[in-house]
């Protein structure tokens, strides 16, 4: 498979790899005859690597990167995971980003490096990927209290005159995260869909009362009521997390959040759980007669969520 040719000219990609990342289907059962050169192997982070390169099956448990287009993927990684176990760790953390859909090539950029497609070398993101990816999406992370990682910055990747993957979409700018001056965990989803995508997009679900909310280093700092909690996702949280709910909206201390203006009544609050801390995704003020949010609690008491949103739950079908 590999032809009499020699390498590819700089800047094009692998016929292979074009297939998988363009509008045609994924040969993924193609990948495992390519073999691996003998060059010294190392990740973005410059360490070698102590275990000889394999290619392996995507697995259904890796949420960010099982429905990506293509079935197989190099281990190591490009960001240094020796292991699955590592790769699934790691890669959890960056499922929420997908259902924001802060920039179309979101996943191919995170699963170049997490599920590196098995080719005869490692193919990198271009810079002109990364940049495009962090521009539309690390606003939306900020917002969230978390900062673009050193491990992903977009100088340690390759320049488009070089072989690596490009933007699907050519140059075009990316779509950024609209402004507002509402804090991000309070803009508002009227949609039973968008609801429930959400709902399956976080660690943890719950109806809840607010005590009260106090102002910490920049952040708000929710501090549920003893009583009166209803779980309807429990996702990380143990019995010690849902006996006093304390929930943090990152960098949400100087932004309005109109459902917070009164704290009476119960929320539905949607959060994750992060370094042992429960951050606030998203808020609302629980409305009975909302049509809209009552078939999405209906569903996340009667249906999986793999089921309506493979996307985010490595169930997507693989052709």
């Amino acid at each position: 498979m590999r032809g009499s040719g020699g390498d590819p000219p700089p800047g094009l990609l692998p016929l292979g790899l074009l297939m998988v990342l363009g509008a045609g289907p994924a040969l993924g059962e193609d990948y495992e005859y390519y073999g691996w050169q003998a060059d010294p192997l190392q990740g973005v982070g410059g360490r070698p690597y102590s275990k000889p390169p394999q290619c392996l099956d995507i697995p259904a448990d890796l949420p960010l990167c099982h429905s990506v287009g293509y079935k197989r993927m190099r281990l190591p990684t490009l960001l240094d995971h020796e292991s699955l176990a590592e790769v699934k760790q790691q890669a959890s953390s960056w499922v929420p980003l997908l259902a924001k859909r802060c920039h179309s090539d979101t996943q191919v950029f995170l699963c170049s490096l997490f599920a590196p497609v098995c080719l005869d070398r490692p193919i990198y993101p271009c810079r002109s990927l990364c940049e495009a990816v962090r521009d539309a999406c690390s606003p939306l992370m900020e917002a969230y209290g978390f900062p673009w990682p050193d491990m992903l910055h977009c100088h340690r990747f390759p320049l488009d005159n070089d072989l690596c993957i490009a933007l699907r979409l050519g140059h075009a700018s990316p779509t950024h995260p609209p402004v507002t001056k509402i804090c991000t965990q309070c803009e508002m989803e009227h949609s039973a869909d968008g609801l429930m995508e959400q709902m399956c997009s976080s660690d943890f679900v719950v109806k809840m009362r607010i005590k009260e909310i106090k102002s910490e280093n920049g952040d708000r700092k929710l501090i549920g009521a003893q009583k009166k909690k209803k779980l309807f996702k429990t996702g990380p949280l143990k019995r010690k997390d849902t006996k006093k709910l304390v929930l943090y909206m990152k960098n949400g201390d100087g932004c309005p959040c109109p459902q917070l203006d009164d704290l009476t009544g119960n929320f539905l609050i949607m959060g994750r759980k992060v370094q042992g801390q429960l951050l606030l995704m998203a808020v609302y003020r629980w409305e009975k007669k909302n049509k809209e949010m009552k078939f999405a609690v209906k569903f996340m008491f009667s249906y999986p969520c793999s089921l309506y949103y493979p996307f985010f739950y490595g169930t997507a079908e693989q052709h």
